[in-house]
């Protein structure tokens, strides 16, 4: 058999993973053509029929199923060894790539970064604002910034903090509307929610208040926008109290009910903490983001 070439397996399994070829394109920044090149050269190597065709996309045959496993495990491996060799690196100079929250890389992560700049020039970063869990395990990304413990044994975790939040409105629209007194005033008041998430759901059903979708006039999955929704007069919403005491616009709603804190976690893979470049901006993101 001719030797068959990681790229080309790479290639099957984010296809046989995202369910079609414009899907996988997408999620992977390979172009469609020449993702379908390399299904057809593991073919014509493997001899066998990875794929057929159907309505939706492509689905998977049983020999690729067979397969689907050991390819996983090879992009494991690929990554174990990317990991090794990332956290053998004894420069500081060199790309660190961090990840967070859309809101964490806006509000809290540009001073941080800059003071990084300033105090280590020969590093450079990758900011990718994302509200999905990248896999550091697969190198996907080197520290992650999270909203929620990571459940994976093999991450190194750290908290940094418990983000408060409390439920605001735009100034101009409270004084047009007014300021409620009562919890059962606040509640019959225009809330901002979410149109596919249910983040906000689950945080007023924790509070004893059970609503459907139906409840929010205005919804949005998108958290700056949910911010600017705020800002507008569209009506209330829950945001972090860093971001909304810093806006002159914005008033707070004090004394009805207190939302729970959010909590922020550093994350990385375990040999990457073992490197010195990571090391220094892992412990200056640690000190840095109480603050």
């Amino acid at each position: 058999m001719e030797k068959l070439d990681w790229t080309l397996i790479r290639s099957f399994l984010a296809v046989a993973e995202a369910g079609s070829l414009s899907a996988a394109a997408r999620a992977t920044g390979i172009s469609q053509p020449t993702l379908g090149r390399h299904i057809r050269q593991a073919e014509a190597t493997l001899r066998v029929a990875l794929f057929t065709r159907v309505a939706q996309g492509v689905q998977v045959t049983e020999a690729g199923q067979a397969m689907i496993a050991p390819a996983r495990a090879m992009r494991q491996a690929a990554a174990d060894l990317a990991l090794v060799a990332a956290g053998r690196s004894s420069g500081i100079a060199g790309t660190v790539r961090i990840t967070a929250s859309r809101v964490v890389s806006q509000a809290f992560l540009p001073p941080i970064l800059a003071r990084l700049r300033a105090e280590e020039p020969g590093i450079q970063i990758d900011l990718v604002p994302s509200d999905t869990s990248e896999n550091l395990l697969l190198g996907e990304a080197d520290l992650a910034l999270r909203m929620y413990r990571p459940t994976q044994l093999d991450l190194v975790a750290q908290k940094l903090a418990d983000l408060p939040m409390g439920v605001y409105g735009a100034r101009s629209w409270l004084d047009r509307v007014g300021r409620p007194e009562t919890v059962e005033a606040l509640l019959q008041m225009d809330f901002i929610g979410q149109d596919r998430n249910t983040q906000v759901i689950r945080a007023m059903a924790a509070l004893g208040q059970v609503v459907t979708r139906s409840y929010f006039p205005v919804r949005t999955d998108d958290p700056l926008v949910y911010q600017d929704l705020i800002r507008a007069g569209c009506g209330l919403g829950g945001l972090l109290c860093r971001i909304g005491d810093a806006d002159p616009a914005l008033e707070k709603i004090d004394g009805l009910f207190t939302l729970p804190t959010l909590p922020v976690w550093l994350t990385a893979a375990p040999a990457l903490r073992q490197s010195p470049r990571l090391r220094r901006v892992w412990d200056l993101i640690a000190s840095a983001f109480p603050a």
